[in-house]
């Protein structure tokens, strides 16, 4: 028996949320709905225009793929992280915010200067989430920060899409995926934005290689890699790149290749007050169901669930006690 469900390698970020209109995003130039890397005096100067606004959602640990190891661990499953924090207040709260979560993580000793990543979260009236993203020292994510012996314990390899920005990172990507492939491990991958679809794309499928087991994406991100504005031609598309895949569409639910069969998922009606984490949190919960013998029927219909109910609250976690609520409907 493997000693982890999940593998996770991604960005080490500490999130915070605030409520912005529209015409604020136009008043500081900060693209709608896409995550933008800014430097640490961007992000500062961002921070003082919004004093004043709103603050939703206490801190908390993040990076997209965090959110879904995080998530997973919470609906039960056994998770180690790989990421790089620095030696500061933030690098604390981070890794002290996964212990707490039960995943085990490659910087529990961490020594390193510089500062811990950080996301400005701004979310307007329509639940959109616009990211400005300072990476601090998880830009320097490295082979270093991987565990070697963990990949091939684990079930799953899960890579972040976000870190095919780094020369490093993506590297580090690549070297895990080759791990994981080498004994046996499946892998999995989020194209996480539709600007790294749009801007990266080599990169991605270089992290990709010549095949993943399981692929998310929205659908905005399927079709841009598919570079069509047809679902069909994105199904398609990712078909030649992943065995199994995860398309989440909004309001219209979630579309999912078993590898045999397309199944339609229903979206759950919710009022949406921030989509932040929304994408995160159904691969966290989609990894979960099919690492405990769940269908990927069931592991949409899970994954759906949670999203929805994590978009109907400011931040992108759940209750601790929600996930097995959540669990407990759709199982019985």
């Amino acid at each position: 028996m493997k000693t982890y469900h999940l593998y996770g390698i991604g960005a080490a970020l500490v999130d915070t949320e605030i409520e912005v209109s529209d015409q604020d995003l136009q008043d500081m130039g900060v693209e709608k709905g896409l995550m933008t890397l800014v430097d640490a005096d961007q992000q500062q100067r961002l921070t003082d225009q919004l004093t004043g606004h709103m603050v939703h959602a206490k801190l908390a640990s993040g990076g997209s793929a965090c959110n879904s190891i995080y998530a997973a661990s919470c609906f039960g499953a056994k998770s180690f992280y790989s990421c790089k924090v620095a030696n500061d207040d933030n690098g604390n709260f981070f890794l002290n915010d996964l212990k707490t979560a039960g995943v085990d993580c490659n910087s529990q000793h961490h020594g390193d200067d510089g500062n811990t990543g950080k996301c400005l979260v701004l979310i307007t009236p329509d639940a959109e989430r616009s990211m400005n993203t300072h990476l601090g020292i998880s830009e320097s994510l490295s082979a270093a920060q991987i565990n070697a012996e963990a990949i091939a314990q684990s079930e799953y390899l899960y890579m972040e899409g976000y870190l095919v920005t780094s020369d490093t990172g993506r590297a580090a990507a690549i070297q895990a995926r080759e791990i994981a492939e080498k004994n046996g491990v499946k892998t999995a991958i989020s194209l996480s934005d539709p600007g790294m679809v749009e801007f990266f794309k080599d990169g991605l499928q270089a992290m990709i290689g010549t095949q993943v087991s399981l692929l998310f994406c929205n659908e905005d991100e399927a079709k841009g890699w598919a570079d069509s504005d047809n679902i069909d031609d994105a199904i398609t598309a990712l078909k030649l790149i992943a065995d199994t895949f995860a398309i989440t569409m909004g309001a219209k639910g979630a579309l999912i290749f078993d590898g045999e069969r397309l199944i339609n998922i229903a979206a759950n009606k919710v009022k949406a007050i921030d989509t932040n984490g929304a994408g995160d949190m159904f691969a966290g919960a989609f990894l979960f169901a099919i690492t405990h013998g769940h269908s990927y029927q069931t592991a949409g219909e899970l994954a759906s669930l949670a999203a929805a109910n994590v978009v109907s609250n400011y931040g992108p976690r759940l209750n601790a006690d929600k996930h097995g609520e959540l669990l407990t409907r759709i199982l019985n």
